[in-house]
């Protein structure tokens, strides 16, 4: 397991994990603000210490969006497994909509920082302070702390790894394929920390969505990045 300086003390993010899990029934969790930028800081340094196409084996259970939507993230766990007897791969889409976006992914930082090998985060097209600005959790935030406590989380996000792939098989992203995706290199080549871009690789890969209606290549009815068809395999190389 990895060790980097100046990482949360074992008890401590145990009690944090035991304290959350203590939320059942839709019951808040107060953490301390000092705590939660704690969770941000640390796992920020664990983001960019691994690599922006994370290369996992199974078996892993990967979960979709979750969206402010505590109680179903705890009931995931307990049908699931908690980590670290499985490990998980999450999607992105942790914030906004729901009504406990802190908890949901204050957990899921406490997690990541406990066992950075086991639990693994992407980025979701929420994880971006244009979108959570207004789906939510800013005002989550402002209400039970403050902007700087966002603004805190801004910086974690901007750090999240983009895709995964299973096995050397099974490639995993938040939206989808890209037009300008030819080789798995290029995600690997991504900065971070960095915001996303209103077009191009990154956009796509955390907006794009597969469609049946029509073949190759369509602009998206949401007005962001693009469709694909299923005549759109992802035959890229690793090189």
């Amino acid at each position: 397991m990895m060790k980097i300086e100046g990482m949360m003390e074992k008890g401590v993010l145990d009690d944090i994990i035991r304290r959350l899990l203590e939320g059942k029934g839709g019951k808040q969790v107060q953490l301390s603000e000092a705590e939660i930028r704690q969770l941000c800081i640390n796992s920020r340094q664990i983001f960019l210490s691994q690599p922006n196409l994370l290369h996992l084996r199974a078996p892993i259970r990967i979960c979709g969006d979750i969206h402010g939507q505590y109680q179903d993230l705890l009931r995931l766990f307990e049908y699931g497994g908690f980590p670290p007897s499985a490990n998980y791969l999450f999607l992105g889409d942790y914030v906004d909509r729901g009504k406990q976006s802190l908890e949901t992914i204050c957990l899921l930082l406490a997690f990541k920082i406990r066992y950075p090998d086991k639990v693994f985060l992407l980025r979701g097209n929420h994880e971006d302070p244009k979108i959570n600005r207004i789906y939510g959790f800013y005002d989550e935030c402002k209400r039970r702390f403050n902007v700087r406590l966002w603004k805190i989380f801004t910086d974690c996000f901007n750090c999240l790894p983009i895709a995964a792939i299973v096995d050397e098989k099974i490639l995993c992203m938040h939206g989808g394929l890209s037009p300008d995706l030819e080789k798995l290199s290029q995600i690997e080549e991504l900065e971070r920390p960095t915001e996303i871009p209103d077009n191009g690789l990154l956009c796509d890969l955390l907006w794009s969505d597969p469609t049946h209606v029509a073949d190759g290549w369509s602009d998206s009815d949401r007005g962001v990045s693009c469709t694909f068809g299923a005549d759109i395999p992802p035959k890229m190389g690793a090189a």
